[in-house]
């Protein structure tokens, strides 16, 4: 689907004059202080005007992702999709409720037909919470089928959930008993089973209707990405010796919050001697002059958008070693070259094939991938290294619209220290644009 068609699919406009008024903000959501909704604080707002960034209109963007997953269901002949992954349910019906806690409790859960009706069944209590979302059709409560949640009554909480979701079917897809799910308990598939109502992968259709992105997601995926980048600023100017890691790790959760931005997917950071090897977290270590400090900011960000970026800089006025700047290069020029890849048509095995090749002595320690698929978290697809591919890798195909992160780890193993860059870019009808801004560090690139 080319990112020109996505426009067509809202016929409902937001009054100007309601702008003009102030009643709507920037992106066509409630200015009222006291609403419901969550979003980008007016410092975000203020931030993205002085960068001459546009908002995206919320209404717009809802409306695109719902005909992506209808697309979806058509094409593979499914009755709905049942969805209880908390980002799919975000997706879907753009609404939140304890993102993380839902994330191990699945107290929420969303069925969307094939004809685009869509029932959201909501922690008790919680109805308000997706008042202002007029695609939602029905809100319910009784998705709750988890130990914790019922204990020995889980077989049959989950036999009533079952029961709903069959009746749902008879009102809205006729004969067609097949549906797509992504994430459910043992007993609520037990239950859907004894009713013959069969299973498919939901996760396949929600990652391929999440793939490409629509002018308005673009928008808010850059938007989030600025808040990102201005906080990653704030928390550079704040690494100095003899602080923790935590305390400069901390600056990127509290600047994020101030934005309006949602949490942090891990706790990447780590510094001198820790950043060799990779993933190891953000902890007490007090950070020394001289030493490298790399981070992956896997941030979910204003609108639920990730901004996955990573850097390493020097800490301190130290003069970088010949080695620093041997391992900052190496990985650098590795990420500029691979997405000078980056075209429509191009395939997911032909990436791998056409990619900078590691040194040998980077390879022990590489990344999981050359680059991945982003939206509201990592997403689909995955794009392996060719040490990886036979047993790893699967093709697919670029698309306008795809967002990518380009990554890399270099570290010798066993070395001293490594460098981790990334940068976010955009699939578009002529290759690809680089929506990442933030500087690289040129004492590392010096010769």
């Amino acid at each position: 689907m080319s990112i020109a068609l996505a426009s067509g699919f809202s016929n409902r406009k937001i009054d100007p004059t309601r702008r003009r008024a102030g009643l709507l903000k920037a992106d066509g959501s409630s200015a009222d202080n006291d609403r419901v909704e969550i979003g980008p604080t007016n410092l975000a707002f203020e931030e993205w005007q002085s960068l001459g960034l546009e908002c995206p209109d919320l209404t717009a963007m809802r409306e695109f992702r719902l005909e992506r997953i209808k697309s979806e269901l058509v094409k593979r002949d499914l009755a709905g999709v049942l969805l209880f992954d908390p980002l799919n349910i975000r997706y879907a019906t753009d609404s939140t409720n304890m993102q993380m806690w839902i994330s191990h409790n699945h107290a929420r859960a969303c069925f969307v037909a094939a004809s685009g009706y869509m029932i959201l069944w909501d922690f008790h209590n919680s109805q308000h919470l997706s008042a202002h979302l007029p695609l939602v059709k029905e809100v319910r409560s009784g998705a709750s089928f988890f130990y914790f949640e019922s204990g020995d009554k889980v077989d049959q909480h989950a036999q009533h959930f079952a029961g709903s979701i069959d009746s749902i079917l008879r009102q809205h897809a006729g004969d067609n008993r097949r549906i797509a799910v992504d994430k459910i308990e043992i007993a609520g598939v037990r239950a859907l089973d004894r009713l013959r109502i069969e299973i498919t992968d939901g996760q396949a259709v929600m990652e391929n209707a999440r793939l490409v992105k629509g002018p308005d997601e673009i928008k808010a995926m850059r938007c989030s990405i600025a808040s990102t980048e201005i906080s990653m600023e704030l928390m550079q100017n704040a690494t100095m010796p003899g602080i923790s890691e935590n305390e400069i790790w901390s600056v990127l959760h509290s600047e994020n919050i101030r934005r309006g931005g949602e949490w942090i997917e891990c706790r990447l950071l780590s510094s001198g001697p820790r950043t060799n090897p990779w993933f190891q977290e953000s902890g007490p270590r007090i950070v020394k002059n001289g030493e490298l400090l790399a981070l992956d900011t896997d941030l979910i960000g204003p609108y639920g958008i990730c901004a996955d970026l990573s850097r390493t800089w020097m800490i301190g006025d130290a003069r970088p070693s010949d080695e620093q700047k041997r391992l900052y290069r190496a990985a650098y020029e590795h990420i500029q070259y691979n997405a000078s890849l980056l075209k429509p048509g191009m395939s997911f095995l032909e990436i791998t094939e056409k990619s900078q090749r590691l040194a040998p002595e980077y390879r022990a320690g590489r990344y999981g991938v050359i680059m991945h698929g982003v939206g509201l978290c990592d997403e689909y697809p995955s794009i392996r290294y060719p040490e990886d591919a036979e047993e790893h890798g699967y093709d697919g195909v670029l698309e306008p619209g795809m967002a990518l992160c380009v990554e890399v780890y270099i570290g010798v193993e066993g070395g001293k220290e490594g460098v981790k860059l990334e940068d976010q870019v955009i699939i578009t009808e002529q290759g690809f644009e680089n929506l990442t801004k933030y500087p690289f560090e040129s004492a590392l690139l010096e010769d």
